[in-house]
């Protein structure tokens, strides 16, 4: 399950996973973010903030984040990677040559930090 605040103000999407990511997680991010998109054209930002990368429920959990991916990273201006875990704090430079979005990973506690960096124009 995954906790989804849209800020339409800024433009930015905060999304907490609590438990493995399985493909309803990825549909409700979607319909949350598609309407906004189709609207204003783009998002600014997506922040992740987790404590560590719970990893997906099954195999159809893993397709639906790569199909969000595919289907959004051209839309979205900046993603912040907010956690302690390893596989996270590494994902900037692996995702950097897949994306559009500019990619920054912050620590766990840093997250007023991220959220300024993805304000930032």
């Amino acid at each position: 399950m995954i906790f989804i605040k849209l800020d339409k103000d800024a433009g930015i999407v905060t999304v907490t996973p609590s438990t493995p990511l399985n493909e309803k997680d990825f549909k409700r991010l979607a319909d949350e973010v598609d309407p906004y998109i189709e609207k204003e054209g783009k998002l600014n930002g997506l922040i992740i903030q987790i404590e560590s990368f719970p990893g997906w429920e099954d195999f159809a959990g893993l397709l639906s984040h790569l199909k969000f991916v595919r289907e959004h990273h051209t839309k979205i201006e900046k993603v912040a990677a907010v956690s302690d875990g390893k596989i996270v704090s590494i994902m900037p430079r692996i995702v950097d040559h897949f994306v559009n979005a500019k990619v920054k990973y912050f620590p766990y506690e840093s997250l007023d930090e991220a959220i300024s960096w993805v304000k930032s124009t």
